[in-house]
């Protein structure tokens, strides 16, 4: 049995495909705010950590006091030897601890958009397709850190995936998010939706909702070699 952590940074967002496929195969998972607090503490018994994505940026520190513990727990747990796998935010700030840079992107991606692998392997992403489709919503992006490999691209953004040796893995995508958190989403940021060549429209957005099915059966794949790893 897996303990994981999961930090949660907005409370609508949807931690259902985590929690069916800990469930499923008998794993520990927490979720908890870290905007809450964070201790040190909770390392002994942490097995994975799962950071999640949000509408803030990862240099947000002066505007979110709490960001800064949040790293300082993560840091921690990456020279422990910690499994962490970093999902939009989460990988942004993954990206930051690791020596690269985080920034505001040129252009927001939100939508399904097309993905494709490098052609880099990994073993968390052993018999992954070399295209597929994924949710996307973020305005930031990030330079590889040093010593990082570079696992997937999108046309507007070039790092969608990257790995940190073999047990650290960052993630711009969201193959977790559930029609129910995109509806949230949709209404509680449409400001966002303007016309844009990588913004889709509510409408766009909602047809393409079966993608989530295909999204999740990658991500409970990926949880599966991570946990095998």
């Amino acid at each position: 049995m897996l303990k994981i952590r999961a930090f949660r940074h907005f409370a609508f967002d949807d931690t259902k495909a985590f929690e069916q496929w800990a469930d499923l195969n008998r794993h520990w998972l927490c979720v908890t705010d870290p905007s809450d607090g964070v201790d040190t503490a909770w390392l002994a018994e942490t097995d994975v950590l799962i950071v999640l994505g949000g509408p803030m940026s990862a240099y947000d520190d002066e505007k979110y006091s709490w960001l800064a513990d949040e790293k300082a727990f993560i840091q921690l747990a990456l020279q422990q030897g910690i499994k962490v796998l970093g999902i939009c935010l989460g990988a942004q700030m993954l990206a930051e601890l690791l020596g690269g840079k985080v920034y505001r992107h040129s252009v927001k991606e939100i939508g399904w958009h097309r993905i494709e692998r490098t052609g880099e392997t990994h073993p968390w992403m052993t018999s992954m397709p070399e295209e597929f489709y994924s949710f996307q919503w973020h305005g930031d992006t990030f330079d590889l850190p040093p010593g990082a490999q570079w696992l997937a691209r999108s046309g507007a953004c070039g790092h969608q995936a990257f790995a940190w040796g073999d047990h650290v893995m960052g993630l711009q995508f969201h193959w977790e998010t559930t029609p129910a958190c995109i509806e949230q989403m949709l209404e509680r940021w449409a400001v966002e939706l303007i016309d844009s060549p990588y913004i889709q429209s509510a409408e766009q957005i909602r047809a393409e909702y079966a993608r989530s099915s295909d999204s999740f059966r990658l991500l409970y794949a990926l949880l599966d070699r991570l946990a095998a790893s």
